[in-house]
């Protein structure tokens, strides 16, 4: 659904989403770097397990939440990527500690 512009000449960082490496790039955030690898689903809502994803990008919504570093409920949309950024994609509620 979304295609990076020809003439986007950022350098590229790698990144990992649940383990997995993906290429994003800098200056990205990391709901911009996920739809641009083609990961559309952020997270699964507490209640009724819904597939969530980014809709303001601008940290209104907040249905782009993420665990980013270890660090959960996080606004994908206003956290910009770096080298080695760790993500995981939310299932359910918010874990304690985390």
């Amino acid at each position: 659904m979304f295609k990076r512009s020809d003439q986007d000449k950022r350098p590229s960082v790698q990144i990992f989403v649940d383990g997995a490496a993906i290429e994003a790039r800098a200056g990205d955030t990391v709901s911009a770097a996920l739809l641009a690898s083609g990961r559309d689903v952020r997270r699964a809502t507490a209640v009724s397990g819904a597939p969530r994803l980014p809709y303001c990008m601008m940290g209104v919504c907040f249905d782009c939440l993420v665990t980013i570093d270890g660090v959960g409920n996080r606004q994908g949309c206003l956290v910009p990527v770096s080298e080695g950024t760790q993500i995981e994609i939310q299932k359910g509620k918010r874990e304690i500690g985390r």
